[in-house]
């Protein structure tokens, strides 16, 4: 399986690294594109900054350019929270898109979206500060609207970035789980 994995706002980390190496050790070509051109950030804030400083058409005009040579294979895209939003973007305009894994975060949905039932999998903490529970319950209703056939999986008690071990919010018993969730799916797109 092809997939895209996109970072988080923090930038392109060594957690991201270790993810695609994870995800290549089941067999899938993974490439991981930096979408801060070589910045990384140790708060939220500070990536933030960065992201509306660079501009939400400049960060998906990155995103789409990174995609572009793999996208004719069908593609899976994937990301963790800002990348997760990408990932999602880029998807749900690409008739090609094998699926969509999305880590700790989702984006808004434009009334036009439709796909013809992508496989998408959610993982978020619960409660997660980014995605409210009303937020997430909008965002599957909308999803399921589009024609994705969405499922969800939720981690009491993990923080926000629960995956990457560099940041206080890891929680290893939850990214373990997501990790082995997540490859049961990808594993599910190649059948």
């Amino acid at each position: 399986m092809n997939i895209v994995l996109f970072h988080s706002t923090y930038g392109l980390r060594p957690a991201v690294h270790a993810a695609a190496d994870r995800l290549r050790a089941a067999g899938h070509r993974v490439h991981v594109p930096d979408l801060f051109e070589g910045r990384t950030f140790d708060t939220v804030e500070e990536g933030m900054a960065h992201q509306e400083e660079i501009g939400r058409d400049e960060l998906l005009k990155r995103a789409v350019l990174a995609a572009a040579p793999y996208s004719d294979r069908g593609l899976v895209y994937a990301g963790f929270s800002f990348g997760g939003s990408m990932a999602q973007h880029l998807a749900l305009h690409d008739e090609k898109a094998r699926g969509l894994l999305l880590l700790h975060g989702t984006s808004d949905i434009a009334d036009n979206a439709s796909v013809d039932e992508l496989p998408v999998q959610l993982h978020v903490a619960d409660p997660d500060p980014f995605e409210s529970h009303d937020w997430l319950n909008t965002w599957y209703l909308r999803m399921g609207r589009a024609g994705a056939d969405v499922e969800v999986h939720r981690y009491p008690g993990a923080g926000h970035l629960y995956t990457d071990p560099e940041l206080p919010d890891y929680d290893e018993e939850a990214a373990e789980r997501t990790w082995m969730i997540a490859l049961g799916f990808l594993d599910s797109l190649e059948q």
